[in-house]
């Protein structure tokens, strides 16, 4: 729950569980044996539902993909500039984000690798939902605070927040950044962010992604002053998957093949490890 007494919030809780029951058939009745006594003839599951769940094993899981920025915040600036509530402070509603030396752009970057992140998802059986469905100049948004709310409206397992740096150039890498207890906004999700942290970090390694030579290089930040990140109310962390200011990274952002093979492969693994293992 969240106590802002500026801001209403409405919180709504959308049950994503249904329970279907097959009619039950002639070998699910319980038979009399000789004695009197009822015998239940239990058939043995079949192997197609063992292999179907191997194959889809984020059946029932719900996930939120929040892919950073907007192109339209650029050329929308009277909207992205107004303040909201970002968690008990106030901010601009959102932010160009960044680019490549080259021009590509954080927004596009984050949108790519989001796509392919949730078609992954998707084909391992979860249900997922994206924060913004466009990636054009015409739209802009949507605010941190809608975006933080996102997961909580859908009831998600996790949401993991796609973004890329624009630090000094020398930066590379990537790091994930969890949220920090803040009393009343995410004591209740710090822990839980923190294993999905870890998991994510370890996930995007396994593919082949470089942890970021800043921030102690140990591949984490906590941050309290990240409005996307403080109004969640379930667990949730943040990704800069490299800097777009380094010549090194930049090249693997703009490559296709490594945003699906290892920046969107990696956080799969992170994020399936995550919800399968709590």
């Amino acid at each position: 729950m969240r106590f802002a007494p500026t801001v209403a919030v409405v919180a709504v809780v959308a049950s994503v569980t249904a329970c279907a029951h097959a009619p039950q058939h002639a070998a699910d009745v319980p038979d009399r044996g000789r004695a009197g006594v009822r015998s239940a003839a239990v058939a043995p599951e079949p192997a197609t539902s063992l292999h179907a769940r191997e194959r889809r094993p984020l059946h029932g899981t719900v996930l939120v993909v929040d892919p950073g920025h907007q192109l339209g915040n650029a050329t929308h600036p009277d909207e992205v500039s107004r303040l909201v509530n970002a968690g008990g402070f106030r901010k601009p509603c959102n932010t160009t984000g960044t680019a490549t030396n080259g021009g590509y752009p954080e927004a596009t970057f984050a949108w790519r690798v989001s796509k392919a992140l949730v078609r992954q998802l998707r084909r391992k059986g979860a249900t997922v939902y994206l924060t913004r469905h466009s990636n054009t100049y015409d739209d802009w948004g949507p605010c941190i605070n809608r975006r933080g709310r996102k997961g909580n409206r859908v009831h998600a397992d996790a949401v993991v927040s796609v973004h890329g740096d624009g630090a000094a150039s020398t930066a590379r890498g990537f790091f994930v950044i969890r949220p920090a207890n803040r009393k009343d906004w995410t004591d209740d999700i710090v822990r839980p962010s923190k294993r999905l942290a870890r998991r994510v970090k370890r996930g995007l390694v396994a593919t082949g992604a470089k942890v970021a030579n800043t921030y102690g290089g140990d591949g984490f930040d906590v941050r309290g002053d990240l409005g996307t990140l403080n109004w969640s109310d379930v667990p949730i962390v943040m990704v800069e998957l490299g800097n777009m200011r380094n010549r090194r990274d930049a090249r693997r952002m703009t490559s296709s093949g490594y945003r699906k093979a290892v920046y969107a492969r990696g956080l799969r693994f992170g994020i399936t490890s995550f919800v399968l293992r709590r």
